[in-house]
């Protein structure tokens, strides 16, 4: 089974044990999943997701630290400081970058954040734009998602693929996959998608 999903689980473990149980069970087929504790590690340390962390990095799957850069606008310093409380609080070993700018003219400011989160442990960076990017932040990044929205629009498009490019699809119908060999497809929908699973391809062996 390749280790093809990508999975932001934006739901509490105390909450989902059974969700997040499945999540573990399913770690050949997870290229990683996304911690987010509260839109980023939080204030301190949650017990509950140290765990989870812990259960997922024990089955070999990557535990990325979610960081919002509000398109640029949020400051360096407390992007890194998201990363740095995610390291030392959940051992992550990767960052998530959201809302991440498309735009050349914010390549400088993005290059920095890639250093800094390399420098924090990062050995996996993955930087959601959403839509497809500058070809530049291809460099400093080991993914770019280039999508992410509803399948109803997905459908429709004919989007890039590249080894490096990750599609997130919410709204999807069972079965379906989309077309980057990392990617991720939930049935959620509405303002909190991404607190569904994707449809797993098999149970883990």
């Amino acid at each position: 089974m390749s280790r093809s999903l990508l999975v932001p689980f934006y739901e509490h473990p105390a909450d989902r044990p059974e969700d997040w149980a499945a999540l573990t069970g399913a770690a050949p087929s997870l290229h990683g999943v996304i911690l987010n504790p509260a839109d980023g590690a939080g204030e301190a340390p949650d017990p509950a997701f140290a765990e989870a962390a812990d259960r997922l990095r024990a089955a070999g799957v990557r535990v990325l630290g979610y960081a919002d850069t509000a398109y640029g606008r949020r400051p360096h310093a407390e992007v890194v400081a998201d990363l740095l409380r995610h390291r030392d609080w959940y051992g992550a070993d990767g960052a998530f970058l959201d809302q991440v700018s498309t735009a050349p003219a914010a390549l400088p400011h993005y290059r920095r954040l890639a250093v800094a989160a390399r420098a924090a442990g990062a050995a996996t960076l993955v930087l959601n734009h959403g839509a497809h990017p500058d070809p530049g932040y291809e460099e400093f990044a080991d993914l770019l998602v280039t999508f992410e929205g509803p399948w109803d629009a997905y459908r429709t498009l004919d989007l890039p693929v590249a080894p490096h490019y990750c599609h997130l699809v919410y709204a999807a119908p069972p079965g379906f996959r989309p077309a980057t060999d990392v990617h991720c497809a939930v049935p959620g929908t509405g303002a909190h998608p991404w607190g569904t699973l994707p449809h797993f391809p098999e149970p883990a062996r």
